[in-house]
């Protein structure tokens, strides 16, 4: 039998912190973290997303994150800390555990937009 979901979400929770929406807006005013949002665009245009966050869908995040592919996104510096989000938290811990895997130290769980929109972080519609 495989690996389940469950069973990924266990691993990657136990590898990537999770941290609260104060703790990111202090680590992106104190250290220059960047925010990566993995959602897909219909729920970055339909919800909004948080200013000054750079939009990486799931699909795309090995191809941006490797700098060694055409894709890199300039954002993504491994001694950079990396606050990831998702909708509720389960594709944002996924994709941390892949960043680190990928030689990234400072990776994060934001978790789910939902949560920084009920924390009363900052909220912009997207363009």
């Amino acid at each position: 039998m495989g690996t389940s979901v469950k069973d990924l979400l266990s691993a990657a929770n136990a590898e990537v912190p999770k941290i609260s929406p104060d703790a990111a807006r202090r680590m992106v005013a104190e250290e220059k973290a960047v925010i990566v949002d993995v959602r897909d665009m219909p729920e970055l245009q339909s919800n909004g997303k948080i200013p000054g966050s750079v939009h990486i869908p799931r699909g795309m995040l090995e191809f941006r994150a490797d700098p060694d592919t055409q894709y890199h996104d300039p954002n993504l510096v491994k001694d950079r800390p990396i606050i990831l989000h998702c909708a509720s938290g389960g594709r944002s811990a996924l994709s941390g555990k892949t960043l680190k895997d990928m030689g990234y130290e400072k990776v994060y769980n934001l978790g789910g937009f939902k949560d920084w929109a009920e924390a009363g972080g900052e909220v912009e519609k997207a363009s």
